[in-house]
């Protein structure tokens, strides 16, 4: 009898696209998608240790993956191997490039942003391999042959034939590398307590690294964004306390002193461990003759009033200055 005809374009497509034909792989793919945005945003799952057993591989695997699907649909294109060990190189370079795009974005490098892009990109990447494999004959589609490599693996671990002493050498190797894998994701999910630090910069009022304001005018109000997080394994309360400062060098110890600082802002927060406080602050000079604009962050609480100048910067949790010029507006 003659081979059947193969289905037209649109009807491989619609085939491919139908419930039950999605490729066992590319189910992985989007399966990991989902599990990867409930366990950064559902609710307990969000602070266990499934969160980063799932957030990792998204991204450090399968955006790799997925763009390599879409790039090489056939099963001859490129081997196993290359296929996996690209998924991993291009996963690492896909995420860098992500945030570099967000970060010339509205919406900068937030936690929000980041997860939507990298799993838009994934999910598109996978549908548009689904597309390129629904193009190709069946016998032409890369596939995962997952029933074949359990069945290759039983066979080798459980020869047919075989001893009791190597069926038991087999169950005690394969209850080895299972124990050695849940041991390892355990130790990247719960990683033991490590340096305790507070992240504190400075961000322009557009919340990217560009646009401070560093002319000002007296009775003309600018704003910029500072961003704490709070590495240090507990809810910590600060105070963050903006200062202008007028800083001479001294030419003869080669040092340099504040020698007037005038403060025009504070505020306190109350941030818990591993978590990020962006807050926009409007502030004003009142006078010239200030050429810093001094962030002060004091851990739980600050020195008494009577310590200023560079005492004060000095016993500060951490600090950050902007080299500014204060001038009158113009006709004053």
């Amino acid at each position: 009898m003659p081979e059947p005809s193969p289905l037209p374009l649109p009807g491989r497509i619609l085939a491919a696209f139908s419930p039950g034909c999605t490729p066992a792989d590319l189910k992985a793919v989007y399966l990991w998608v989902v599990l990867a945005v409930a366990g950064i945003y559902v609710p307990v799952l969000n602070e266990s240790a499934f969160r980063v057993a799932v957030a990792l591989p998204i991204i450090l695997f399968f955006p790799g993956y997925a763009l390599i699907a879409a790039l090489f649909p056939g099963n001859r294109d490129i081997d196993a191997l290359e296929r996996t060990a690209l998924s991993f190189g291009l996963s690492i370079a896909v995420a860098p490039l992500v945030g570099l795009v967000l970060n010339y974005t509205p919406w900068g490098i937030r936690l929000d942003p980041v997860v939507i892009s990298l799993v838009a990109f994934t999910a598109c990447m996978a549908i548009i391999a689904q597309y390129r494999r629904a193009l190709l004959p069946e016998g032409a589609r890369f596939t995962v042959p997952f029933r074949e490599w359990v069945e290759a693996a039983g066979t080798a671990l459980f020869p047919p034939g075989g001893s009791r002493v190597e069926r038991l050498l087999s169950a005690v190797l394969v209850v080895a590398i299972a124990a050695a894998a849940v041991t390892t994701v355990y130790v990247v999910a719960a990683p033991r307590e490590g340096e305790k630090f507070t992240e504190f910069y400075i961000l322009g009022p557009g919340g990217k690294a560009a646009g401070y304001p560093t002319d000002l005018v007296t009775g003309r109000p600018a704003s910029i964004v500072i961003g704490i997080g709070n590495h240090e394994y507990r809810d910590v309360t600060y105070e963050v306390e903006m200062d202008l400062a007028s800083q001479e060098a001294g030419a003869a110890s080669n040092s340099s002193r504040i020698v007037a600082m005038e403060r025009i802002d504070s505020y306190t927060v109350t941030i818990p461990h591993n978590a990020t406080s962006l807050e926009t602050r409007t502030f004003t000079a009142n006078s010239t003759g200030f050429n810093q604009l001094r962030l002060l962050l004091f851990l739980d609480h600050a020195p008494p009033a009577a310590v200023t100048g560079m005492d004060r910067v000095n016993a500060s949790y951490r600090d950050l200055h902007l080299w500014v010029s204060v001038r009158q507006p113009p006709g004053a």
